[in-house]
């Protein structure tokens, strides 16, 4: 292999590994749980994060903060949060003093994400950030030095990666089970709905389709094949320019790797069904469809197998895991380094859509 697949594998591995790492730890006796600050309470942090971090056994939610003083009376009456652990966007550097908060989760829009990182790293707090990491490379580069600069952690949402059903394609791809992994298909696309939602919006977005689902294609391409693409092609199209105006509707992508691995990818804001990996090697190959949904991921294999796990809930588990690292002071699985290599990705992907030439890339 590679020096590169080596390092993607041992993610692999890393990952699960952290799932049976996050049931104990080198200190004797019970964990007292980390404290836990949700920055921003839309949708996600309402549905998934806030319900799973009522799950977690390494993390509890002790804070929030929101610029909607109705958002937040309802959530202290529901997870009973203290009004100290209350705060704005323009108070919650303030936390500093707050022993009851180890960890801010921003899940604010992707523009924001540095803004929010680099004044909760300069509060003393570790941040575990929802992807995409942000709107460039040059702002992920920012809030890595912050938190190193603070000495705090710096995690990426990357869920699909200590998710079992993604961490046996891995394995498959690693072990050759079916021989050398060849050609890689992934996909991941909806419709996008609200046509005033902010994730339409280029200033607070950065991007469409493939900064907001697109990056699971490209993520899942990168951790199977075990390397970094070194071409990039890709197309974009619009079937409706009023609604998508300011950011991408649908792009296909390919990558080709160092081995001579290819890839093919593709994302959406106006189709659905579209959530599906599959690699094909030398002997057979092995798919997951739907592969990201946060329940009901199924798989199959050539030989007729099944790739079947039980359920899990993909946020408790990768804050559980990041709070492990914190805990023990080991690196974590998906850092910020891996949310800025995505992002780096994505601009060249980008870029080729709208030249039409290939991106070399390293």
């Amino acid at each position: 292999m590679t020096t590169t697949s080596r390092r993607c594998f041992v993610v692999g591995a890393g990952g699960a590994l952290s799932l049976m790492m996050v049931a104990g730890s080198r200190a004797a006796g019970p964990q007292k749980p980390l404290g836990v600050a949700l920055c921003g309470l839309g949708s996600l942090s309402t549905n998934q994060i806030a319900p799973a971090l009522q799950k977690t056994r390494l993390c509890k939610l002790t804070g929030i903060v929101t610029g909607t003083p109705e958002k937040a009376r309802r959530w202290q009456a529901q997870y009973g949060i203290p009004a100290k652990n209350v705060y704005d966007y323009h108070t919650f550097d303030r936390m500093i003093d707050n022993p009851d908060i180890d960890v801010v989760y921003v899940v604010t829009p992707n523009a924001l994400h540095a803004e929010h990182t680099i004044k909760a790293a300069r509060a003393g707090k570790h941040v575990f950030c929802e992807k995409p990491m942000e709107i460039s490379v040059e702002r992920c580069q920012q809030m890595i030095d912050e938190c190193k600069k603070a000495g705090r952690k710096l995690g990426v949402g990357y869920r699909c990666q200590f998710e079992p059903h993604h961490l046996e394609m891995m394995r498959l791809a690693r072990e050759r089970e079916f021989g050398d992994v060849k050609v890689i298909e992934a996909s991941f696309g909806f419709t996008a709905g609200d046509p005033k939602q902010w994730r339409l919006r280029r200033e607070l977005s950065g991007g469409g389709a493939l900064m907001d689902v697109g990056v699971y294609a490209l993520q899942a391409s990168r951790y199977i094949s075990g390397e970094e693409p070194i071409e990039i092609s890709a197309i974009e199209t619009k079937t409706d320019p009023v609604m998508f105006r300011e950011v991408d509707e649908s792009i296909v992508w390919q990558m080709r790797f160092p081995s001579g691995r290819l890839a093919t990818c593709s994302t959406t804001y106006n189709a659905n069904g579209m959530g599906r990996i599959r690699a094909h090697a030398q002997r057979g190959w092995f798919a997951l469809d739907p592969a990201f949904n946060y329940t009901g991921i199924r798989g199959e294999r050539s030989d007729g197998k099944a790739i079947a796990f039980p359920a899990t809930d993909h946020f408790a588990v990768e804050l559980d895991a990041f709070a492990r690292s914190i805990i023990d002071d080991q690196p974590f699985l998906a850092p910020g380094e891996e949310g800025l290599r995505d992002v780096s990705i994505m601009m060249s992907i980008y870029e080729a859509a709208r030249t039409g030439r290939v991106v070399k890339r390293g």
